[in-house]
Parts: C-alpha cells; structure tokens; sequence
C-alpha cells in the first residue's frame, strides 16, 4: 500500500452542494463535510467561496486532522472558468487559507473531477446529466473540449429541466388536443396546480386548465422546471406513453452531447455522473445501453465527485503509485 506524506482533500462544488472529503495517508476516508452550493457564476463569488471552506471544515473536524497535516488539495469546481477573474480568484484564495490548508490550492473543473471518479485511465469522455447537461473529453486528467453546458436558454438537452420542460409541454398538448390524460399529465397538473379531479373535457374548460398551467410555470424561475423530471422517470416506468417519448429524447440528446465532445473512432471509457444516469432508472439503462452501442466503449458510473478530487490530489503527490490508494478511497 503506498501512502502520501499527509492526508489530503478533494472537494466537489457544484450549484446545487459542496462536499469536501479528507483522505487519511494510507488512502482511506477519515471525514466529510457538506455545505451549500458554491458555482461562483450561479451565486455570489463571495458566498461560493465560504461555502468552500464551510464544507472543509466540516470535513476536517470530524476526521479530527490538523490544518497542516494536509499535503495536498483539490477543488472541482462548477463554474471555474470564473476564476479568470483575479477578484474571483483571490476570494476562494483566501477562502481555502481561511481553513488553515498550508498547501497550494489546485481548482480543476467539475468534468474533471467526476471523470477521476470514475476510471483511473487519463483519457476519456464524462457526461454530467442532472438540472443541466453537459459532456467533456478528458485528455492525460485534463478538459481538453466540452459539449453542451449552455444553461437552460440555449442548451441542457436531455437535463432535468429539460425533462420537466417536456413534460408541461406535453400536458399541455394533452390539454389543447382534448386527449384523455396519461399518468405523466396527471402527475403534472397535481404537482403544479393541485388538479386531482378528472379534466373537463368541455374545450374551453381545458384552455382554462392550460392557462393556469402556463401561468404558474411563467410564474416561477424556470430552473424549477426540474421538479417534474421525477415524475417522467416515474411515469415512463409505468409505460405512460408521453412520458417513454420524453425519456427517449432525452436519451438521443445526451448520447449526441457526448459524440460531440469525442474524436471520431475513439474507444476510450465514458463516465456518467449525476441525478438521471442511475442505470436502475429508465433513463439510464437506456442511456448505458446506447451509449456502449454507439460509442463502442466501456460505460462508468461515478456518483462521488469529491473522492474524484482528492485521487487527483493523490496522483499529483505519488504519480502512478496514487492507484493503490483507490480502492480505500471509493470504499
């Protein structure tokens, strides 16, 4: 068993939650932290960079390790092209001293984090698939291309918002072409506008069911689309027509985010992390099943960015040697 010279942190910030993860020398977890989320270009920098050192902390405490005896340090980061911005920068700087780490922070991107999740191989593709959408071609541990990634406006095919999107769309085809509700319409209006009864079928009480629907939709941020992805997944399951369409959509979007982000030919693993790439859910035995056809290659789950992270910080200190302190790691 190798081992680092000092404990190390991997710390995995996304939108939505930070985790932060302190790994002993001999590779195995020793504490963990969470806090808010932290992407500097979807919150305050300042409040990103204190939900940082919020979730190291935390982590730091409960496996009761010195500040100091930490050896090396990563941060995957949603939103780092961010740190461009030496005012950004210097707040998550300083917010990571602020902690007591002594070693130099290292920020990589969210992609890159979640891709060391999940294989140790240095060349690959990752696909990050849950509120938003969007794939990167790793090269030696390092985002080389994206694919997606345009937020809600412009892109996040095949994401949760791009689900629930889909989903009051299609209640509200339902409404306007007087069919009769599928599973996946009820669940929408109940959830939406807590409409248990049984639609009207008079047309004009459907328009008015439909105008309520949009209002209330209008009505709210439309990241909060993403509450009804659970409901297609849910749905599709139970074989609700209009729901297995939205599921196959989705499922031929995300695989064609990934072809893009890939060279023609290659055969190197793809890693899947976030909310929808479970492949116990209908979409993600879909997505695991086309995406081995298609891209000829073997198909990863990673479900912890943070443990990604910090084998980073390990490869970094110990170089190949970093692979004996993986399974520990993941444990």
């Amino acid at each position: 068993m190798a081992d680092t010279e000092g404990y190390l942190v991997g710390v995995d910030a996304g939108g939505t939650s930070t985790r932060a993860l302190v790994v002993a020398p001999d590779g195995h977890r020793a504490g963990f932290g969470r806090a808010g989320g932290a992407n500097p270009t979807s919150h305050p920098p300042e409040v990103a960079a204190d939900q940082v050192a919020t979730a190291i902390r935390a982590a730091l405490d409960q496996a009761g390790c010195q500040p100091a005896q930490v050896a090396a340090g990563v941060l995957g980061l949603a939103g780092s092209s961010k740190l461009a911005d030496e005012r950004v920068a210097g707040l998550f700087n300083r917010a990571w001293a602020a902690t007591g780490l002594r070693c130099p922070l290292r920020v990589v991107t969210d992609c890159e984090a979640a891709f060391a999740a999940g294989t140790t191989e240095p060349d690959g593709t990752v696909l990050v698939a849950g509120t938003g959408s969007i794939a990167a071609r790793i090269a030696n541990h390092r985002q080389v291309a994206l694919a997606g990634g345009y937020g809600w406006l412009l892109g996040d095919e095949g994401s949760s918002f791009w689900l629930g999107r889909e989903a009051v769309r299609g209640t509200l085809r339902t409404l306007a072409t007087g069919s009769a509700p599928g599973a996946l319409a009820r669940s929408v209006l109940a959830e939406c506008m807590s409409l248990w009864e049984d639609l009207p079928s008079d047309p004009v009480l459907r328009r008015s069911v439909a105008a309520r629907l949009i209002t209330t939709v209008n009505g709210e941020a439309p990241i909060r689309l993403a509450r009804f992805a659970p409901l297609v997944s849910a749905a599709a399951s139970g074989g609700d027509p209009l729901a297995e369409e939205i599921i196959t959509g989705a499922v031929s979007w995300l695989v064609r985010t990934v072809q893009d982000a890939r060279s023609p030919g290659e055969r190197t693993p793809v890693v899947l992390i976030g909310s929808l790439v479970n492949a116990d859910t209908p979409l993600g035995k879909q997505l695991h099943e086309a995406l081995a056809v298609e891209c000829g290659a073997s198909v990863v789950l990673a479900t912890d960015g943070a443990a990604g992270a910090a084998w980073l910080a390990a490869l970094d200190l110990l170089g190949p040697a970093a692979a004996l302190l993986r399974a520990p790691m993941f444990g």
